[in-house]
């Protein structure tokens, strides 16, 4: 719209040299740019590594028309991923799997880590000291200077979120309006993130199992807390003496620990666990897949993730035994993911990163949206965030479960209907808000305590 007001400026005055009509033009102009600043709005689906490029296209992110009257969507694959010159480090299935701690696997666990960065060295070896989040955040800004604008709107998840947060640390008087969707905290970058997951996975076990309790004629898992709980462990003792055949898998024991997003969604948890016990006992057995042969996957995303993640290698461990000593004291804190969250990693082999870990610590508005059962990035991680961000407003789902909140199939009206009001007008709340989960009918924001 500024744009069009020039042109009529320009025309005007070739065609009458009439200064009135084209002063008239660019106020217009200035007015223009002064009510709609920026349009544009970059997304990122996170990651580090997931494919953005076709995000603004995504069926399932459903942006209301507000919002895509007031925005171009710009969507776009972080540096190493997706079409933005590929990582592959050559990774097996196996290299790429989570891996639990124990004692008699250890070595062989350091020699995967170690084969890990070995293999990236070798594949990526120029390209690795440049996949970074702070050059991802430069790569932001570039977009914006290439797309004319002087500010930038964003909408990040998860890791996207995190990037968001350092792009508006590099260039907080480009950052307009910023939602980080799902953030973690910013001081525990990166490897205390992934210990925090089992903190967090641990609570979200400790409150299915009061859920499951309460429902026993239906799950049969229990009528307490602590032999629901039981029953769980039991199960994953049977699962790794014998695996078992479920939904077309085998499972061990830590094959089923190994997804830590199980017990975030109550109703879920219930049913797999509940259909687990069955196929452990013989009852219905489900069948356990076609043989064939096991294709290896493709391993961009994981390539990228590491490269990404040791990049910030000061905060990672480069003595496998401190790894080994954690491992055993989460695991003890956290029985269900805490010997995977500490599990050692390839970074403990990656060579030394060329920038430090980016400092969060600004003034610049954004809204944080969160769910309270957040199965990789725990709302205290948010929490966390909101305080590193003296600018920010937090939006907590009160009893929102799973990794993402905002315009979701299965979203809450209240925290879309807020970040919306947000995007299109600038307003961040004047505090910060609770909704509720989705109950069939949009809520109201209130304040959150």
């Amino acid at each position: 719209m500024a744009a069009l007001f020039v042109v009529l400026a320009v025309d005007a005055y070739r065609a009458r040299r009439d200064i009135p009509t084209p002063v008239l033009a660019l106020v217009c102009a200035l007015v223009a740019r002064f009510l709609l600043p920026g349009h544009v709005l970059l997304l990122n689906p996170g990651g580090p590594g997931a494919p953005g490029l076709q995000l603004p296209a995504d069926p399932l992110l459903k942006l209301p028309a507000e919002a895509k009257r007031r925005y171009d969507l710009v969507g776009f694959d972080l540096r190493g991923a997706g079409q933005s010159s590929p990582v592959s480090c050559g990774l097996t299935a196996e290299e790429q799997a989570d891996q639990p701690y124990k004692a008699e696997t250890f070595a062989k666990d350091v020699d995967r880590a170690r084969t890990v960065a070995g293999k990236c060295r070798a594949r990526a070896g120029d390209k690795l000291p440049h996949l970074t989040t702070r050059n991802s955040a430069r790569d932001m800004d570039v977009i914006r200077a290439a797309l004319g604008e002087k500010t930038i709107s964003y909408l990040g998840i998860s890791y996207g979120a995190y990037l968001g947060a350092v792009y508006m640390q590099l260039f907080p008087q480009r950052a307009d309006r910023i939602v980080l969707d799902s953030a973690t905290d910013p001081n525990r970058i990166y490897r205390g993130m992934f210990q925090d997951m089992a903190k967090a996975a641990e609570q979200a076990f400790t409150r299915w199992t009061a859920w499951a309790a309460r429902r026993r004629t239906t799950y049969g898992l229990g009528d307490t807390p602590a032999k629901v709980r039981t029953t769980y462990w039991d199960l994953i003792a049977r699962a790794n003496r014998t695996p078992i055949h479920f939904e077309g898998q085998t499972l061990t024991g830590d094959g089923i620990r190994a997804d830590n997003r199980t017990f975030f969604h109550v109703r879920k948890a219930a049913g797999r666990i509940a259909g687990l016990k069955k196929a452990a006992e013989g009852e219905n057995p489900a069948p356990s897949g076609t043989p064939g042969q096991v294709q290896e996957p493709d391993d961009n995303y994981a390539s990228t993730a590491w490269s990404f993640m040791c990049a910030v290698t000061r905060t990672w461990s480069h003595d496998p035994e401190e790894y080994r000593r954690e491992a055993i004291r989460d695991k003890a804190r956290y029985p269900l993911y805490g010997d995977f969250a500490a599990a050692i990693t390839p970074c403990a082999f990656w060579e030394q990163g060329s920038e430090p870990q980016t400092t969060i610590d600004n003034k610049v508005g954004a809204l944080i949206a969160q769910n309270e059962w957040d199965s990789q990035t725990p709302l205290f991680g948010a929490q966390a965030m909101h305080r590193a961000l003296h600018g920010s407003r937090m939006l907590t789902v009160a009893g929102g479960e799973g990794h993402g909140v905002l315009y979701a199939p299965d979203s809450s009206p209240c925290a879309d209907k807020a970040a919306t009001v947000y995007l299109t007008t600038g307003r961040l709340p004047a505090e910060d808000l609770t909704c509720q989960a989705p109950a069939g009918q949009k809520q109201r924001p209130r304040t959150f305590a």
